[in-house]
């Protein structure tokens, strides 16, 4: 078979894949306990089933506008101006089917072949392979200190004639680390100052710990609305618990906002009527399951760590926000890849290898689950790299016995 060029290059995205496997574990009746996911496990908020109940009842599930229905539209315009201080208009939004094509279409919208996206490492896997859909060039900057904290001045030394944008997750995939206000700030000034856009992948920002708030882009923005290029990406995926719902949107200047709604309407057409209506019922209604889900996941981020002290030779950096941790194990096994398929096969634990996020040596574990998910995973990976551990251990009805040194 005959494939493009383009299509032999991108690669798999590795967390569904793991996704995927947990999943056959499970029906056949594994043991598995997956610390490799990416969604809360909380339910759907009850006011985004009932909204979207209401559509189906109707029958009329039709098609929508290609940039998203305008009472999402102005459910939106509220969020921002509720959470980011900023007055927009339903010309500024563009609502994808998922943060993840906003993004995308976003970057389709802004690059030519061979311009350059600058992101810091450790960074979300989806990055490099969606800047090469767009036909850009991937620039990866890594914090000379070994920490998942750059500096605006390593920022700046990535900048090229070729630099279309920089890219931040904050709080970030897969690191929990939260950038200061200072570096948000460099960062803006660099952007405006170099004529740069700025994309913000905010999917996270709600989920942050210790009584903290994620420094917000506007701001340290100078410069107009119109005349930023500044672009916020969030969804209802993450601080709603809704990823199956595939709802997120792009707040950008009003050109790019319209770029970015014509290439989705020739791509996917609009997102599902559905899940609009179910975004719409999240953002509109009781608001008290964010925080719920932010405090219960600040409590399993507790147990992680602490479960995570019993191994001495990992070194582990408390995250900020989000639900992953993002330990480096490189003391016990330096391939993570390697590491990674090892606990599968010996412990049924599934992890995320931190060369997939620009980072060796790392294991990317998510405590999104239930407490006691994250406490039996952590000491079935103590078991499988402690040479001193017994020679076998009970999980559930089955007993695994160590078969290596």
């Amino acid at each position: 078979m005959s494939l493009s060029q383009l299509a032999m290059s991108i690669s798999e995205s590795p967390t569904l894949k793991l996704n995927a496997l947990a999943a056959r574990l499970r029906e056949k009746g594994e043991p598995v306990i997956h610390l490799g996911g990416g969604e809360p496990k909380s339910k759907a908020p009850n006011d985004a089933i009932v909204h979207c109940k209401k559509l189906l009842d109707t029958g009329e599930v039709r098609y929508t506008p290609a940039d998203g229905i305008p009472s999402l539209k102005k459910a939106i315009i509220q969020y921002t101006q509720d959470h980011y201080h900023q007055v927009v208009e339903p010309q500024n939004i563009v609502v994808s089917g998922g943060a993840k094509q906003a993004l995308m279409v976003l970057l389709l919208a802004i690059l030519d072949p061979h311009d350059e996206v600058i992101f810091p490492a450790p960074y979300w896997v989806s990055y490099p392979e969606m800047v090469r859909l767009a036909s850009g060039a991937p620039v990866v900057v890594t914090p000379q200190d070994g920490s998942f904290y750059p500096t605006v001045g390593e920022i700046e030394s990535a900048v090229t004639p070729r630099t279309k944008a920089i890219l931040l997750n904050s709080p970030n995939n897969p690191s929990g680390a939260m950038y200061s206000r200072e570096f948000i700030a460099g960062v803006v000034d660099l952007c405006e100052q170099r004529d740069l856009y700025l994309i913000m992948d905010d999917i996270y920002n709600r989920l942050v710990f210790d009584n903290r708030t994620c420094p917000l882009v506007y701001d340290f923005s100078k410069k107009p609305p119109e005349q930023s290029k500044v672009v916020v990406i969030n969804g209802v995926s993450k601080m709603y618990a809704m990823t199956g719902f595939r709802i997120g949107w792009a707040v950008a200047p009003r050109a790019l906002a319209k770029a970015m709604g014509n290439i989705q309407s020739q791509q996917t057409s609009g997102p599902s009527g559905p899940s609009q209506w179910a975004a719409l019922g999240a953002l509109n209604g009781d608001q008290s399951g964010v925080e719920e889900l932010r405090s219960a996941l600040e409590a399993n981020r507790a147990v992680i760590l602490e479960s995570l002290r019993a191994l001495d030779r990992v070194k582990v950096t408390k995250p900020d926000g989000t639900f992953y941790c993002f330990p480096d194990f490189s003391a016990y096994m330096a391939d993570s890849q390697e590491l990674a398929n090892f606990l599968l096969e010996k412990v049924r634990v599934v992890t995320v290898p931190g060369k997939e996020f620009g980072f060796e040596g790392h294991l990317r574990l998510s405590y999104c689950g239930s407490a006691k998910d994250v406490t039996e995973g952590i000491a079935r990976i103590q078991w499988a790299l402690d040479p001193n551990a017994g020679a076998e251990l009970a999980v559930g009805n089955q007993k695994l016995v160590r078969d290596w040194a």
